[in-house]
């Protein structure tokens, strides 16, 4: 799985979540708000699934001992709350608050968050998983990727249509308890699901790195009581947009 991951920047890994890491899951999704495709979580929630330390175990003899999530969201496509996102990368953390570090920015704040764009070399060395609920068939909004994307470095958005023509699309289809791992700065997209369904999807940022000059990693400080934070209706988490004023913290 590993030389795949590296080569292609995305690969299944070889188990899979059953019987009581399965319901762990399970129970992220419970009283979901209606209208809203989203949710931020406080990543110490996602740490303490089973299924999550299990893989960060077997994980971090590759990426550090200090591996961990630095991010998490659950995701719901489903009637009423659907969304399509053309090809992306993304390319930025969410931290405790703003410090003036060499090397990062641009910043923005929306939605109370604030986010930074890190040096490349620091999402480089980031991966992001897909733990999966739901059955992900070609109909049901199966992230798509463009192998060996994640080499190239940050694409420049005029360049994106060409380099998904050259190097071509990936499907990563699922089934209940399947997990994904993907380069954090692969370009990936995915479709609307179709009617009737439900996609759910728990995505985590890992990083084995600190942050220098006293910056931290948003966890528990942009986290409410009940260590949910809502992400916006409509659409993903798109509208946290980017200093340029076009969408960034994009996810499928």
């Amino acid at each position: 799985m590993i030389p795949e991951l590296d080569e292609r920047g995305y690969a299944l890994w070889p188990s899979r979540l059953e019987g009581e890491e399965l319901a762990e899951l399970a129970r992220l999704f419970a009283d979901w708000p209606s209208g809203r495709p989203g949710q931020r979580i406080d990543p110490a929630r996602a740490a303490a699934l089973a299924g999550v330390r299990r893989l960060c175990t077997a994980m971090a003899p590759f990426m550090g001992e200090r591996l961990r999530p630095v991010r998490a969201i659950l995701f719901d496509k489903q009637d009423g709350v659907n969304w399509a996102l053309g090809w992306h990368q993304d390319r930025t953390i969410e931290v405790a608050e703003r410090r003036d570090v060499e090397g990062f920015g641009p910043w923005t704040v929306k939605q109370g968050r604030v986010h930074v764009a890190p040096p490349v070399s620091l999402l480089e060395r980031m991966v992001t998983v897909r733990l999966h609920l739901d059955p992900v068939d070609a109909d049901n909004a199966p992230l798509l990727v463009a192998p060996g994307s994640h080499r190239l470095g940050l694409i420049a958005e005029d360049a994106i249509a060409g380099v998904v023509d050259r190097l071509g699309e990936a499907v990563c289809l699922a089934g209940a308890g399947t997990i994904w791992l993907y380069r954090t700065l692969i370009l990936h997209a995915s479709a609307r699901s179709s009617p009737g369904r439900h996609r759910r999807v728990l995505q985590i940022d890992l990083c084995a790195d600190d942050l220098p000059g006293g910056l931290h990693y948003a966890m528990e400080d942009t986290a409410k009581p009940d260590g949910v934070v809502g992400v916006p209706s409509g659409g993903s988490n798109d509208t946290l947009g980017r200093c340029d004023g076009a969408p960034l913290m994009r996810d499928a």
